[in-house]
């Protein structure tokens, strides 16, 4: 094999993987603006359902509990989508839900022993 062949074959394997790379860049970067349409989809759902003291609430919960403000939105998102919000909800509704939600949970009990 020649010297021109092997640059030849060098030339098209990295023109190869440059195109590779170009695609899976194309792909995250489509990814990730279906995740953006998406998030304000939530948004803009949440926004006609929810007063701004819920949304507010929500967002203060998301910030020590993620998992549950993210199940809370899902659940209220879900039932908007079939219909059976009829009301905006307020923040003693988004408060009612949460306890409803964290009741089940064990609170850890601590108990001092003294000598």
């Amino acid at each position: 094999m020649s010297d021109d062949e092997e640059l030849e074959k060098i030339r098209r394997r990295q023109m190869e993987e440059l195109q590779r790379q170009a695609m899976q860049r194309q792909m995250a970067e489509e990814e990730e603006k279906q995740r953006e349409i998406e998030k304000a989809r939530r948004q803009q759902i949440l926004r006609q359902i929810l007063d701004p003291s819920a949304r507010e609430r929500l967002n203060n919960v998301r910030l020590v509990r993620p998992d549950l403000a993210d199940n809370v939105e899902n659940q209220l998102i879900q039932l908007a989508s079939m219909g059976r919000i009829n009301r905006i909800i307020k923040e003693s509704d988004i408060i009612d839900i949460l306890s409803k939600l964290t009741e089940n949970k064990r609170e850890p009990k601590i108990e001092r022993r003294s000598k």
